[in-house]
């Protein structure tokens, strides 16, 4: 297992020289969606809708951030358990996402689609939801601000420690 720093987006040719296990200390952008933006998600691809973001260019992170404490860019940034997207994984994948971020393990199926896509799944650590906190530089949100903490968040993170589960 080794230990690498990352700028996102990370580059597709880079992702076969990981292995499981290995941590990845993650700077740049993330873009969070938990399961009733995944809905809106979906809903736009089957519409025809173009969103402001192209799935390749973005590591999809599984969260809904808490509100910031003052001073603060976020609360805590907890990771929601990933196999619940696990249904909506085949079209975002279909539409070029290559990262996704949670926690927990995925379908068999979704975990298939992941490797024979070349895709990765990362874990963060469960209950380290402040601790990740100390890692985001800005919190902004990006879309449907109508869903509350299910809304879409854009975050710029540095040094994010996550976890190669599935390449």
């Amino acid at each position: 297992m080794q230990t690498y720093n990352f700028n996102l987006p990370i580059l597709p040719s880079v992702i076969p020289q990981l292995s499981v296990g290995d941590k990845l200390l993650l700077s740049g952008e993330l873009i969070t969606a938990r399961d009733a933006a995944h809905r809106r998600i979906v809903n736009a691809f089957c519409n025809g809708i173009r969103l402001p973001f192209k799935l390749r260019d973005i590591a999809l992170f599984y969260c809904g951030p808490s509100p910031a404490a003052p001073g603060k860019p976020c609360g805590a940034i907890g990771p929601t358990t990933s196999s619940r997207m696990d249904s909506y994984l085949p079209l975002l994948i279909e539409h070029g996402l290559r990262l996704s971020i949670g926690k927990g393990d995925r379908s068999p199926e979704a975990e298939k689609l992941i490797r024979e896509s070349g895709s990765l799944y990362l874990v963060c650590v469960g209950g380290a939801a402040a601790y990740l906190s100390q890692h985001i530089v800005s919190c902004e949100t990006f879309l449907w601000p109508d869903l509350g903490a299910e809304a879409v968040y854009r975050l710029v993170v540095k040094d994010f420690p996550a976890y190669v589960s599935i390449v």
